[in-house]
């Protein structure tokens, strides 16, 4: 009795099955299909990310970043791949993807901050407004960059304080680059009394600046008389030098400038207090 019924079984399976082969076989063509598009999916999401790690990379992009990028590339396309999978074997994408969409939404308002500097640090990627190494001025701190970083980028001050600052405030700002021009022009304001000789102050001025071998003779070199002041003239000077000697080159001609306004006997005006008496006379 037993085998008849396992009979009966089989027999009632092997129908099931001829009468379902079109189903089953269209199951099974929708199930290799889904794994190749995931298998050729992640394939594509590997090359794809390793190309892109090795082109930042060489573009001498802060290693961070250009890791961050990649995985998020390969992400993307292993997300499409996922999608048009469950396609295949028939689930319906729409709902997939209405999922990832509120999914997404949720997680960017709770993070809006923090998107906000990863936007900011994929701008300052690609426009590449600074770089390590270089000194700039960011939201009125200057330092040096020493790393760039997805959401913030990191300074070191001249008394070596760091200063990290969120890549958002930066790119919403103003960004000062003291490094990327090879050359840079100083400017100074020179005071003298209203007696001195007009004449011989620019001559004075204009020595000191041309005897200056850090300048740079082939850019202009400007002196001349910019204010009258209320207790003073105000001489302008204008000279160019290289970046990296650029302060170093005002401090020596501002030495300069005065010892030579002191053996031409021109005096350099500040502030003074004149106090006059008054005696009354009485008879």
């Amino acid at each position: 009795m037993k085998k008849l019924n396992v009979v009966n079984d089989i027999n009632h399976a092997g129908n099931w099955l001829i009468r379902n082969q079109e189903i089953l076989l269209s199951y099974f063509i929708n199930l290799v299909s889904a794994t190749m598009i995931l298998i050729v999916g992640f394939f594509i999401a590997r090359i794809s990310s390793n190309i892109i790690n090795r082109v930042l990379i060489t573009r001498n992009i802060d290693t961070t970043v250009s890791g961050f990028l990649a995985a998020l590339v390969r992400y993307i396309f292993i997300t499409f791949a996922l999608i048009a999978s469950l396609g295949c074997i028939g689930v319906q994408t729409t709902s997939v993807i209405a999922i990832l969409g509120a999914a997404g939404m949720a997680i960017g308002l709770a993070l809006q901050g923090s998107l906000s500097n990863f936007a900011a640090g994929v701008l300052l990627v690609i426009l590449r407004p600074l770089r390590t190494g270089e000194y700039v001025n960011l939201e009125n701190i200057s330092g040096t960059v020493l790393s760039i970083h997805i959401f913030y980028t990191t300074l070191r001050t001249l008394d070596g304080k760091i200063v990290v600052i969120p890549n958002g405030k930066i790119i919403s700002g103003n960004i000062i680059n003291y490094s990327r021009e090879k050359i840079r022009r100083n400017e100074f304001i020179i005071s003298v009394s209203y007696d001195s000789d007009i004449d011989l102050v620019i001559k004075v001025l204009k020595n000191v600046v041309e005897n200056e071998d850090r300048v740079l003779k082939d850019k202009d070199i400007i002196v001349g008389l910019s204010e009258l002041a209320p207790s003073s003239l105000n001489f302008i000077v204008r000279c160019w030098s290289s970046t990296d000697e650029l302060n170093i080159v005002y401090w020596d001609l501002m030495a300069q400038f005065k010892k030579a306004l002191d053996l031409n006997n021109i005096e350099i005006p500040y502030p003074q207090l004149k106090i006059h008496g008054y005696r009354k006379i009485t008879k």
